[in-house]
């Protein structure tokens, strides 16, 4: 099981803009402090914490920060709608476009996914593989 996952920044401002136009969408909640942003997921009562936690931080060593070449971090939403909506909110909070929102041939025919990039270059995707929505070859 993943516990969490960290992408470095340089800029944490920018970094808060980007993610805050995501995460809160998925439940996750921001706590900041010295050390960066920390997304969690909070637990439901009476269960253990909600994995796997984000957090955007400055380097540990003092060099700029830089996205991992096939690194990627996918997150998993609801359906194509917020696919498209979180895809949108994140471009305008500072992102790049790596992908528009749809199906891919190389990927099964419900998997829709948008992907971009944040503020620093790391690579990220949204994606939805619900089964209740039309799929690429419906």
């Amino acid at each position: 099981m993943i516990a969490y996952v960290t992408v470095g920044t340089d800029d944490i401002a920018r970094a808060k803009r980007f993610y805050s136009a995501i995460l809160p969408a998925l439940g996750y909640t921001l706590e900041e402090g010295p050390e960066g942003l920390s997304f969690t997921l909070p637990p439901q009562p009476g269960q253990s914490p909600t994995l796997p936690d984000f957090y955007v931080k400055p380097t540990f060593d003092g060099r700029p920060a830089s996205a991992g070449n096939g690194a990627m971090v996918a997150f998993q939403l609801r359906n194509q709608q917020q696919v498209r909506d979180l895809h949108a909110a994140a471009l305008a909070a500072g992102g790049s476009d790596e992908g528009q929102p749809g199906f891919r041939a190389a990927y099964g025919p419900r998997f829709y996914v948008g992907y971009l990039r944040d503020p620093q270059g790391n690579k990220i995707a949204l994606f939805s593989s619900n089964p209740d929505e039309p799929g690429r070859d419906d």
